[in-house]
């Protein structure tokens, strides 16, 4: 296996887990149970997880009216795609 397929299962994986993270995270504020700290989203979303934690945001709206979330998810989301390209094309 290549360097670049290793990358690729790590970016699909760590973008599922951000995903799915976002999900139970609405779940528990729904229930008023305790959370998913913020410091824990950002840190999936920086470790390669923009993807996954833009995606779960829209499609849980969850943290949509943090201007940070908002804005910050798809701008990682955008520089980690253009990298992943970048890297897949050389």
């Amino acid at each position: 296996m290549s360097g670049m397929e290793v990358l690729w299962i790590y970016f699909v994986i760590i973008n599922i887990i951000s995903f799915t993270i976002m999900g139970i995270d609405k779940r528990k504020a729904r229930k008023h149970e305790y959370r998913i700290s913020e410091a824990t989203l950002w840190l999936l979303a920086w470790v390669g997880g923009g993807t996954g934690g833009f995606a779960g945001m829209r499609n849980f709206r969850h943290k949509t009216k943090h201007a940070s979330f908002a804005f910050g998810f798809p701008l990682l989301m955008i520089l980690q795609l253009l990298a992943m390209v970048y890297l897949t094309i050389q």
